[in-house]
């Protein structure tokens, strides 16, 4: 058994996990198996195979771990050569024959980078707006940091989170808020050791929410009570594509870096990065422009 470490850009894909006709990192990845003769033309998937978790459709991830039966020669470069360039192998450890990718982690890590300037900074005024996931504009806002780490240490700690989840079962989770300021950026890491579906996503909204005033304490509260929210008291999952599976902890395995594979995705996302901010810059241009007229 073999154990994988991905990095991949969640941006162009909808999400992890398998799902007809529509792309996925799950699909890619086993196009890669098959083209590789890992895996079988007619198989559904690698023996022993499972991972870590399952990205939403935008998600992206450093540390998706995958393990399946491979040969010993499936090393990460070897991996990355049937692997489309957004998404890269850079690590793998050798697992016990009952490893299981999901069911053995202690603990994930995620971290999403919100958009939030300070309160007391020049920041967009309320007309500006950005687009979420799904293209409907957003206001931005400007966010008071000690409402937000409140907010942050509120919902840290064992909660039954039913009304921040669509799942309706086994919504009892433990995770853990920390947050620090990156100029206009709050940098929310959340962990724990399993997640119900969109929960960090809500997490951030709310979190969100309390910073910029739109919300209180006693809304966290509210949410976390054990009747459910009413639908227009619903919390929406914030935009997926700040988030990043940052972490996946086992204790078990002893990951090596493929130093090849490595620098590999490092110049992928590299270039990656400065396509973005070249185009934020030019955004930022238009906005510039716009205002002086």
């Amino acid at each position: 058994m073999r154990a994988f470490r991905l990095a991949y850009d969640g941006t162009g894909y909808y999400g992890f996990q398998r799902q007809p006709d529509v792309p996925t990192v799950e699909d890619a990845m086993f196009d890669a198996l098959r083209a590789l003769d890992v895996l079988a033309p007619d198989a559904d998937k690698p023996a022993g195979y499972a991972a870590a978790g399952r990205t939403d459709a935008g998600v992206s991830a450093l540390a998706q771990t995958v393990a399946f039966e491979a040969p010993d020669w499936l090393t990460p470069r070897a991996f990355n050569g049937e692997l489309p360039a957004d998404i890269r192998a850079w690590a793998a450890a050798d697992a016990p024959d009952e490893f299981h990718a999901t069911h053995h982690a202690r603990e994930r890590e995620y971290t999403y980078y919100l958009y939030a300037p300070p309160a007391n900074d020049d920041a967009p005024p309320a007309s500006d707006t950005d687009e979420d996931h799904a293209g409907t504009p957003v206001t931005a806002h400007t966010v008071d940091d000690d409402r937000f780490q409140a907010a942050c240490d509120a919902l840290s700690g064992p909660h039954d989170f039913h009304n921040l989840t669509p799942d309706d079962h086994n919504t009892e989770r433990s995770p853990v808020l920390e947050s620090t300021r990156d100029g206009h950026f709050r940098i929310l890491t959340v962990t724990a050791g399993g997640f119900c579906r969109e929960l960090v996503r809500r997490l951030v909204s709310l979190a969100r929410d309390v910073g910029t005033g739109e919300a209180n304490l006693q809304t966290i509260e509210r949410a976390l009570e054990s009747d459910p929210l009413p639908g227009h008291e619903g919390i929406a999952p914030a935009p997926p594509e700040p988030l990043v599976l940052t972490d996946v902890e086992y204790g078990v395995l002893e990951f090596a870096v493929d130093e090849e594979a490595a620098e590999s995705a490092r110049a992928v996302f590299e270039q990656r990065r400065r396509k973005r901010v070249t185009g934020a810059r030019v955004a930022e241009r238009v906005v510039e422009g716009v205002r002086e007229r």
